[in-house]
């Protein structure tokens, strides 16, 4: 038995800050999220920096490889924005794309940076306010 979370994607991309670019990365960064939580399929972005190490890792979580084609095509400008202030040094992808995204996936990083792909073994998602349960804490 198959459930949608089967199809679901989630991409790690570590990327190596450029010299004298930290504040450039943030804002290009800072806008390509924007863009894609007004417009994005994304169903969860976060991106973190170690500026010590100079380098950044984003998280997105995707339905299915759809949505992910769906975000290569809305958002190019803004990802092409972020490239020119770092590098990719590793792009790990959660899941099992269709050959399609995949081979996008490894065109896109040509020798750029390492790719690796983990099938799903199981798990689930949950999104919203409450952890089963949590509407009977005591106390509450």
């Amino acid at each position: 038995m198959t459930s949608h979370d089967d199809d679901v994607l989630l991409f790690r991309n570590t990327m190596r800050i450029t010299d004298g670019h930290l504040e450039e990365f943030r804002e290009a960064v800072t806008k390509a999220v924007d863009f894609v939580r007004q417009h994005g399929p994304q169903l969860m972005v976060q991106t973190f920096v170690d500026e010590e190490r100079m380098l950044a890792h984003s998280f997105q979580l995707y339905r299915d490889s759809d949505a992910v084609r769906l975000h290569w095509e809305l958002s190019d400008p803004y990802i092409q924005d972020v490239m020119k202030h770092c590098r990719v040094e590793h792009f790990e992808v959660f899941g099992e794309p269709d050959a399609e995204v995949a081979a996008g996936l490894r065109s896109a990083l040509g020798e750029e940076g390492a790719l690796t792909f983990a099938p799903r073994l199981t798990g689930f998602l949950r999104f919203g306010d409450a952890s089963p349960g949590q509407e009977d804490r005591p106390g509450d």
